[in-house]
């Protein structure tokens, strides 16, 4: 397939500034239907990522994504969830957006478009061959990102690439190419809208079935969370309840002294 850059097409739509909100909203949802079939389309390609990805992480390497605007401030959020949702080090999933964390709230003038930036700031993080990097670009032409891949896969990282356009140039610098073709966007090129999603949707997927992978799940439950509010307190109090049969207080007083459910599930394991 040639390369061809949907996601800069016309909407479906025209008119915009003449709809009422109910039709604007109306048609968005009928747009935002189709991310979630895209993604479907490319489940071999993410599993194939995810199955050569969690070998790599339990000999100690780490899972970096890359990209710049919409695309980079994606990555850095599936990144900074890793923490607090499975109880992994913050260096485990590493998130880089071209301009740095300036770029997260606020645009950097030309960052995107230097195609040496990006392997400069993998190498601050000391990127190795363990190491996987994902780039991430909605249109697949993002330079910053490009020059990151290739440099990578020079070195023996493993690259993938999450474009919404067929055959991108960044998708020719990865071993492996997660292409999710969501069509125009509602408003022309706004690919925070539906290529935003896909996105977000693929990254779910790569962290969480890694995380799974790594032993950082039991059954349906997050056993490795971090305990940062009472929330999340009552919510592994009542995991340790069902799983060992005690009063809420005891378990609750065998959590805190613990730190986490999995600590406690190891110390009195379910006969």
């Amino acid at each position: 397939m040639a390369f061809e850059k949907i996601t800069e097409k016309s909407s479906l739509y025209d008119n915009l500034d003449q709809m009422s909100p109910s039709e604007i909203v109306k048609c968005m949802n009928q747009e935002d239907r189709k991310p979630a079939e895209a993604v479907e389309k490319a489940l071999p390609q993410i599993s194939e990522l995810v199955e050569r990805l969690v070998p790599r992480m339990k000999e100690g390497g780490r899972l970096f994504y890359i990209g710049a605007g919409t695309s980079g401030r994606l990555g850095v959020l599936d990144a900074s969830e890793i923490p607090p949702t499975f109880g992994m080090p913050a260096t485990t999933v590493i998130g880089l957006i071209a301009g740095g964390d300036t770029a997260l709230r606020n645009p950097v003038e030309g960052a995107e478009d230097d195609t040496e930036q990006g392997w400069k700031d993998l190498l601050a993080h000391n990127i190795n061959d363990k190491d996987t990097l994902v780039g991430i670009a909605a249109s697949g032409t993002t330079p910053y990102v490009i020059g990151a891949l290739r440099e990578a896969r020079k070195n023996g990282v493993l690259t993938a690439s999450i474009a919404c356009n067929p055959d991108s140039p960044m998708a020719q610098e990865a071993e492996i190419a997660i292409e999710i073709m969501v069509g125009p966007e509602f408003v022309t090129g706004s690919s925070r809208m539906k290529a935003g999603t896909a996105q977000k949707m693929t990254l779910n997927m790569i962290s969480t079935a890694a995380m799974i992978g790594l032993g950082r799940v039991k059954g349906n439950r997050m056993i490795n969370m971090q305990l940062s509010n009472a929330k999340l307190v009552d919510r592994g109090t009542r995991m340790i309840v069902d799983s060992l049969g005690i009063p809420y207080d005891q378990a609750q007083q065998l959590l805190l002294l613990h730190g986490s459910v999995a600590e406690v599930m190891k110390k009195f394991p379910k006969e």
